[in-house]
């Protein structure tokens, strides 16, 4: 993993920003990384051997060498606001969103807990993992993979715009987002209003998504009642006539 400052890109002041050619795993490299690492740093990957989406799902980078570089691959490590780490996944989504705006000119939309959609279809996914030191979280490291110039199939493309042009307008909107951002974030959750399937390891759960609480939990209100849901999948239903 040979690093190198990103392609002539010019990065939003308060980031430590490096971009390698190859690794395995950008959440998991940040994740390793010592004391004094600093916060804010930020690992951006051409290519990933082993990235992986939340249930350790892998998330793909492109099959071919050509492709490499194309899409982008990135983790933060952020050392403050480390009680509530869902809140830093709430906020790289609603980064990218606004990211995706401003370079592309389209609008996804947040699928609960940690997806972005265009057109129904998967364009980016963001995984949030923790670090702890004698019991105690000292690091929050966020990854995203976003299609930006490939896409397997079924899912969704960014159409224009090169990578670290994604990537730089992506930590400028993270750099001037405050802790106040849970609004902005309901608002743009197209999960909520709708019905929904929620997959989960001890069965399926079915109703309407109906809010979103300060721990990010999903409230889905069922034929039996209202069900605060942390993990799970989410598979959004059509409406019923």
């Amino acid at each position: 993993m040979t690093p190198r400052s990103g392609n002539g890109a010019t990065w939003p002041a308060g980031f430590h920003v490096t971009v390698v050619a190859e690794t395995g795993s950008t959440n998991a490299d940040l994740l390793m990384a010592d004391a004094a690492t600093p916060h804010r740093s930020v690992l951006i990957a051409d290519h990933q051997t082993a990235g992986r989406g939340r249930l350790d799902r892998t998330w793909e980078s492109g099959p071919e060498r050509a492709e490499r570089g194309r899409n982008l691959m990135m983790s933060v490590l952020l050392r403050t606001g480390l009680e509530r780490p869902h809140r830093w996944t709430q906020r790289v989504a609603l980064a990218a969103r606004q990211a995706c705006e401003q370079v592309a000119g389209v609008t996804p939309e947040l699928k609960w807990p940690n997806d972005l959609l265009l057109d129904g279809r998967k364009l980016a996914g963001i995984l949030a993992v923790a670090g702890s030191q004698r019991g105690r979280i000292d690091r929050v490291v966020v990854g995203i993979g976003l299609n930006v110039a490939w896409a397997p199939d079924s899912a969704a493309m960014l159409p224009g715009g090169r990578r670290d042009e994604v990537a730089a307008a992506l930590l400028t909107a993270l750099a001037d987002m405050d802790d106040d951002h849970l609004g902005a974030y309901r608002g743009a959750l197209s999960t909520l209003g709708r019905r929904v399937r929620v997959e989960q390891p001890h069965g399926e759960l079915t109703g309407l998504a109906d809010d979103v609480d300060d721990d990010g939990r999903l409230l889905v209100r069922a034929a039996d009642g209202p069900h605060w849901v942390s993990v799970g999948d989410i598979v959004h239903l059509r409406p019923v006539d």
